[in-house]
């Protein structure tokens, strides 16, 4: 539990900045900052990624102990590209090859993906191990870093580049901190092996692969608007997309970051019969959740528009992300849901497929869609594609035969959803405001929670009495 909360906040403290540093940017700016940041996570997914996925996967307190060339070799794989892409940005600097990203904006850019990177693989190692008060207070100190410095940055300079900066201070310094607890005694990096390093690229790969096309979608979209309509109209699509995916991952990584290190260990401990069992229960407690925050966020975009977006960007903010929303469902379906079932198999194959579909019907869409829509309709071309992604994916993981969630538990979710729809949309149409958007979330929460509970999904019910009995007890013992 003190992850899941600590992930969760980390991702709503990342949200509460984002919106602040597109407060004091502006639409342009942000639009520079946006593209740049996107730029960054693809650099990082497509060169670190591979290292965080084999941490997560088979770094334990075991592996720690009985197989120290593991952490070696991914600590020695991570400072080794770390210093190729810094030559190969010093490079790319000197030969005065122009992009629509200025040269400094391209070097923040790797400076903010070797320093994510780092410390997203840190992380990983601390839930790998099960230490929870490290992995909070790593989420802790980098968020009033990021907070004081990113925020700074966009308020005192209204520049994308100092905000990078202080993005960069934040990350580098939330690890520094840490270092003591992080390091481990037991890894030479003499123990580095190639062989592992091959075994640990064999698992991940196909799945950083199939990550940098899905980013390439919105990175290649945002560029594309750029150059068609200026900095200002991608700093309106950027905001209703970071918005989106940040509020859907808020929900869906904070599930991931649990769930599936228990489908991992359960794997470990019991075998992969019970792991398939764990990773269905994992798929409806995800669609559980993920399927009424998306809705949820349409419901409230009003009052949410009109409380906490910045005013520039209102207007277009609402439209943009309900045309994101199918998309941004399906993005958090096949990450979180359907991912893991290839995952824990260990064959990991189709994941590249199903996002060749994507980046495919994606720039189909656009062609198709009339050029005056803009904005709207790279929104709409971007959610067509990730559905159609979604749906090749299923397919592939039918073939597996995996543990499918039971039919009660999904016709009981998406009734649930349907009653929480029903009993908002009159709210929709009232004023927009803190008090609208206070009984939106209390009257959808008390009718989805009463039905999911009342069904039992997934054995939800049981594990909500749980945790109260657990606090009530732990109460009891206080006192």
């Amino acid at each position: 539990m003190t992850v899941f909360i600590a992930f969760f906040c980390n991702i709503l403290f990342s949200f509460a900045v984002g919106l602040l540093v597109a407060k004091y940017l502006g639409p342009a700016e942000y639009g520079r900052f946006a593209l740049a940041h996107a730029t960054a996570i693809a650099v990082q997914t497509a060169f670190f990624d591979w290292v965080r996925l084999g941490a997560t996967r088979f770094y334990s307190e075991r592996a720690r102990s009985e197989q120290p060339a593991l952490r070696a070799t991914l600590d020695f794989g991570f400072a080794f590209i770390a210093l190729a892409i810094s030559a190969g940005a010093a490079l790319l600097v000197m030969s005065g090859v122009t992009f629509t990203l200025s040269n400094g904006l391209i070097v923040l850019a790797i400076g903010v993906a070797i320093a994510n990177g780092l410390f997203d693989y840190y992380t990983a190692l601390v839930r790998a191990r099960f230490h929870d008060r490290l992995f909070a207070r790593l989420l802790l100190v980098k968020n009033i870093m990021t907070f004081a410095l990113m925020g700074g940055g966009a308020f005192w300079f209204a520049s994308a580049k100092m905000t990078l900066i202080g993005g960069i201070v934040s990350l580098a310094g939330s690890v520094i901190t840490a270092r003591a607890a992080l390091h481990d005694p037991m890894s030479d990096p003499k123990l580095a092996s190639l062989p592992a390093a091959r075994a640990l690229m064999a698992y991940s790969l196909p799945i950083v692969a199939a990550n940098v096309l899905y980013l390439s979608i919105p990175l290649a979209n945002r560029a594309i608007l750029a150059s068609l309509y200026g900095f200002s109209e991608t700093g309106q699509f950027s905001l209703a997309y970071d918005f989106g995916a940040k509020a859907i991952q808020a929900v869906g990584s904070a599930l991931d970051v649990v769930l599936f290190q228990i489908a991992v260990a359960t794997h470990e401990l019991r075998g992969p019969t019970q792991a398939r069992r764990q990773v269905g229960r994992n798929m409806t407690i995800v669609f559980a959740m993920v399927l009424p925050a998306c809705t949820g966020i349409w419901l409230t975009l009003p009052s949410v528009e009109s409380l906490i977006v910045p005013e520039q960007f209102r207007g277009h903010f609402g439209p943009l992300l309900t045309l994101m929303m199918t998309g941004l469902f399906c993005m958090a379906m096949i990450q979180y849901a359907i991912n893991p079932i290839f995952q824990i198999e260990k064959k990991t194959g189709p994941l590249i497929v199903a996002a060749l579909v994507a980046c495919v019907v994606d720039p189909l869409l656009i062609v198709i869609l009339p050029r005056e829509a803009g904005a709207s309709g790279l929104a709409i071309a971007q959610a067509g594609a990730l559905l159609a992604s979604l749906v090749t994916l299923v397919a592939f993981a039918g073939a597996a035969r995996p543990r499918w969630p039971r039919l009660r538990d999904i016709v009981a979710i998406i009734f649930g959803n349907a009653a929480m729809a029903a009993a908002l949309l009159p709210l929709r149409e009232s004023q927009p405001g803190l008090a609208t958007l206070a009984a939106q979330i209390s009257l959808g929460a008390a009718v989805y929670a009463l039905i999911v509970m009342s069904s039992d999904i997934a054995g939800m019910r049981a594990l909500a009495l749980a945790q109260i009995r657990l606090a009530f007890a732990r109460r009891k013992a206080i006192s």
